[in-house]
């Protein structure tokens, strides 16, 4: 059963009566229409939705319109449903962490009187965190980003200024993009954008539009401000009190940008910075460079699985999930979401990170010990936020404590280690370990807190300051177990008085109405009740028993409680001290979780190297200038780990002026995509630190990853999937440098197979001439085959095509069944078919259908199933071919393909009207068709 009904059948009871109803619909009319702000009103025990927000809720959640109750009646009447506090927790989760396209308000109040207290959107969590991360970790920081784009003739410059609440970090930026704004939606994927801001009416709709579409790619919410709000007025003056350290280097940096401050000034007014006095010289503020990490857009994101989605079956679907096996609570995790999204670009970089990982894969008992440790080492970074924030209290300070004492034992660990590397483990580890727990730094907040804390105390889970740390509270204690000493005599005495065993027949109680008295059963009251009501004041008589005092221990107890309230305050005031004590070791502790982090991370990457069934090996790294890209025995890190795959490895060999750029032909779910996008996922995994899942790997660094893989269409833009496909190949011809990695599936399938196979030869040609960056294009055209028969081939008079090889994944047909088997091998030479008629033989077509669809295939081409390869005798074969061309006239049909696909890939399609880009498409083509008239080759496709 869905857990939502049962939650629905639970639902708490809407209770309110005419006058609340009537007061509450009155000041419901006067909130303002906002369609993305989800509004909850509280009402102590549970919660209540109204309007399109409860029908909302009601459809998302309860999965049922009959979770809706009606308040009011008639035209006034408004549909409500009731939220209790457990679905309250759902429901704020999947607005905040998980969609894009709502905020969240909470309000208090009674009646027609209601006030806003909470408000929380996607990029700022901060009034929900308690909700948020109460029982689940904090796997991501959001950052909200500002940006004040301004419109050119060639091109648009788009200053972008970024907050990054939980980290306190701000930070500025300023590139040239492009039209697809191909640069800004790499830096909203590596700074793990979550929400931007935009002035209202900032460009002409279609570059707006464009500017929309990049948002939308990103998952990212829009939240518009006015003109005026993105202003740098006071911007240095506002930096100076949030800023660490002197102003002069945040007057430079500010000094440096046209268009950043303006977004950042929007940043500080939207999320309120200055009006919360914790944010006062807590926050750090850099320069954002765009060439400091690999690129990497969403389409790479999607296609490389590499962070987790919704719709995974298991954690290992995504390289986030394969990858993340981090033992601190959150901290690893949100620094390997960091990384994942900025690649390193630097040799010495990577290699320090490679060098790290190696030295945990070669020492199991270091790596275990250490990892034993890391898992006792709670969430100090949010800890700290909390204590920066004095939302801390005396809790937060001894998990600190309790993390804090685990490092000496993490560097003992550390300085045992007499490696190969053992001066860079010193110089990262050990050292900054040293300093960050001597006397002058932890070694004092260990000390604070043995003497300030009850850690006795801390089994029954009280947390409490220890009497012996104030005298005031040491003599209040005193004073209080003076009392209840005097108390419990008493008590004795009284019992001997009136001839009663103590606690069995006189017991003494303690309660909030009475405070100390005595009770006795009602069987023992008639004993005792000449006594009772001449020496006692009965207090109450009740089916327990009979409560009484006297003066002597009334006066006792109000003393007791007198002292106790004392006590009590005394430890608060003393509790608040030792907090904001602890919360001036904030850098401190910001250190030691940035190495613990770091430490974590990477033996999480060991930990996988070493434990899977094939272990993972240690890439070689050269400059993106020089060097190949040599993959031997490479695996998909992710599908070799589903538990139902035998994975066939493969070699990838991407060599300059050989076969840089790869056509790979072969039957549909023969492997082509695994194969493409595991080169991809190799690479970016070697790029963050990671061993690799090869025998043997050598790469070459790449400065981006652009990947083209499917196309869903998006109707509500008005953008069919071809058109889809076209606009993000444009972003890979626009975007993407020799220093890039290419990888292209399935290009031009959306259109006519003429139009589309004329599109994939132009763009092959445009990057293996003009781009030259190491390509992987999988394809079913197979005439693109005949690219690189054109680099093997040297005629006089033909064109030469340098760098371009064949590959096929490798297929097996029974000659006597027709049966299709997978081989999942890639090897050289190009396949002449696609199987297709075979693969839905495998999806259990009718035989009728299968039958005609070999008819059919058969008159259009020589169509036989034992066409393939041989399996005994694997060799490279062209791509079969009905006519056959003059090499001068493919060629120079082909020059003027290219010419006209770029002139297309170079309109401006996101500023022009449909009716407008028809016209000057439709021009091209005409002239084309009449410069075919002399080319039989450019025939073909008209």
């Amino acid at each position: 059963m869905d857990p939502n009904f049962e939650d629905q059948s639970k639902l708490p009871e809407l209770k309110l009566d005419a006058k609340q109803s009537q007061g509450f619909l009155s000041f419901f009319k006067t909130l303002p229409h906002d369609t993305r702000a989800i509004r909850l009103f509280d009402r102590r025990d549970y919660y209540t939705a109204h309007g399109e927000n409860a029908t909302f809720i009601a459809k998302t959640y309860y999965r049922t319109t009959t979770a809706l109750r009606q308040l009011g009646s008639g035209s006034d009447g408004l549909s409500s449903v009731s939220v209790s506090k457990n679905m309250f927790e759902t429901i704020a989760r999947d607005l905040l962490l998980e969609r894009t396209d709502h905020t969240l308000e909470i309000y208090e109040g009674s009646g027609s009187s209601w006030r806003l207290v909470k408000s929380g959107t996607p990029g700022n969590l901060g009034s929900f965190e308690d909700v948020l991360f109460a029982n689940n970790e904090m796997q991501d920081t959001p950052v909200v980003v500002a940006l004040l784009p301004n419109f050119r003739e060639n091109g648009c410059t788009v200053g972008l200024g970024y907050v990054d609440l939980t980290k306190r970090a701000l930070g500025l930026a300023e590139f040239l993009d492009d039209s697809h704004f191909t640069n800004l939606e790499s830096a909203l994927v590596a700074l793990g954008c979550k929400e931007c801001l935009l002035p209202v009416e900032s460009g002409k709709t279609g570059e707006i539009r464009a500017l929309h579409d990049a948002l939308t790619r990103c998952g990212v919410m829009l939240t518009e401000r006015k003109k005026s709000e993105f202003k740098m007025r006071d911007l240095v003056q506002d930096l100076s009190r949030l800023v660490k350290g002197t102003i002069e280097p945040v007057r430079d940096l500010v000094s440096g940008f046209e268009f950043a401050p303006g977004a950042l000034g929007a940043l500080l007014s939207y999320a309120e910075l200055l009006a919360d006095e914790s944010n006062y010289g807590n926050y750090n503020i850099q320069r954002y460079n765009l060439d400091n990490y690999m690129r990497l857009d969403s389409a790479a994101m999607r296609a490389l699985n590499i962070l987790e989605s919704k719709t995974d079956a298991n954690k290992n679907f995504s390289l986030f999930g394969l990858l993340n096996r981090t033992c601190t609570a959150g901290m690893g995790k949100r620094l390997l979401h960091m990384w994942l999204k900025q690649p390193l670009l630097e040799v010495q970089e990577i290699n320090s990170r490679l060098d790290l990982v190696q030295t945990f894969v070669e020492d199991p008992a270091l790596r275990l010990d250490l990892r034993q440790h890391l898992k006792r080492i709670s969430d100090i970074e949010r800890l700290v936020h909390n204590l920066e924030k004095k939302r801390a209290g005396l809790q937060h300070v001894v998990k600190l404590y309790q993390s804090c004492i685990r490092l000496p034992y993490i560097k003992s660990a550390l300085e045992r280690y007499d490696g190969e590397f053992s001066l860079l483990i010193k110089e990262k580890y050990s050292d900054p370990f040293a300093l960050w727990t001597d006397d002058g730094h932890l070694n004092k907040f260990l000390a604070l807190v043995e003497a300030a804390v009850d850690l006795d105390q801390l089994e029954n889970g009280e947390y409490m300051i220890a009497s012996s740390y104030d005298p005031a509270l040491s003599a209040l204690k005193n004073e209080q177990e003076s009392l209840a000493q005097q108390i419990h005599n008493l008590h004795k005495q009284t019992a001997k008085d009136l001839d009663l065993s103590i606690d069995k027949a006189l017991k003494l109680d303690k309660g909030t109405q009475f405070g100390h008295v005595f009770r006795i059963t009602k069987k023992e009251e008639p004993k005792i009740r000449k006594k009772l009501t001449t020496q006692f004041i009965v207090l109450e008589t009740r089916k327990d028993g009979v409560k009484f005092t006297n003066t002597k221990l009334k006066k006792l107890g109000d003393q007791y409680q007198r002292i106790l309230e004392e006590y009590k305050n005394c430890q608060k005031e003393l509790v608040n001290r030792v907090v904001h004590t602890a919360s001036t070791f904030s850098e401190v502790f910001c250190n030691v979780a940035g190495l613990l982090s770091e430490l974590d991370v990477l033996l999480s990457f060991a930990d996988l190297a070493s434990s899977c069934p094939t272990p993972y090996t240690r890439p070689l790294i050269t400059p993106s200038d020089v060097g190949d890209i040599i993959l031997e025995g490479s695996r998909h890190p992710c599908v070799e780990a589903q538990d139902w795959v035998n994975f066939i490895p493969n070699d990838c060999k991407l060599v300059r002026g050989k076969s840089w750029f790869q056509i790979i032909t072969g039957p549909n779910m023969g492997g082509k995509s695994t194969f493409i996008r595991q080169v991809g996922v190799i690479i970016l995994m070697a790029q963050v630190g990671s061993f690799v899942p090869c025998e043997k790997a050598t790469i070459s660094i790449r400065d981006c990853i652009f990947a083209r893989v499917g196309a869903g269409d998006c109707q509500l833009r008005g953008v069919s999937t071809f058109m889809q496909e076209m606009l993000e190949t444009a972003s890979i011809l626009k975007g993407s440098t020799d220093k890039s990695l290419i990888i292209i599936d399935e290009l031009g399938r959306g259109t006519s197979t003429y139009d589309g196979f004329g599109l994939a030869w132009a763009i092959c040609e445009h990057l293996v001439e003009v781009i030259n960056a190491p390509t992987l294009f999988a394809t079913h055209f197979h005439e693109l085959t005949a690219l690189a028969q054109e680099n093997a081939v040297h005629e006089p008079n033909m064109k030469q095509i340098v760098g371009v090889a064949n590959y096929h994944v490798s297929a097996h047909i029974d000659s006597s069944s027709r049966k299709l088997t997978m081989l999942y091998k890639v090897e050289p030479g190009a396949c002449d078919q696609s199987f297709g008629i075979q693969v839905a033989e495998f999806a259990n077509f009718p035989e009728s259908v299968v039958a005609l669809a070999r008819e059919k295939a058969a008159e259009l081409e020589d169509f036989t199933p034992t066409a393939v390869i041989p399996n005994d005798a694997r060799e490279e074969v062209g791509s079969k071919r009905k006519r056959e061309y003059d090499s001068d006239d493919m060629s120079r049909g082909a020059a003027r393909a290219r010419k006209f696909l770029k002139e297309f890939s170079e309109m401006p399609l996101d500023t022009m009207d449909v009716q407008q880009a028809l016209q000057i498409v439709n021009k091209m083509k005409d002239d084309l068709q009449t410069e075919a008239v002399n080319s039989q080759w450019l025939q073909q496709f008209f």
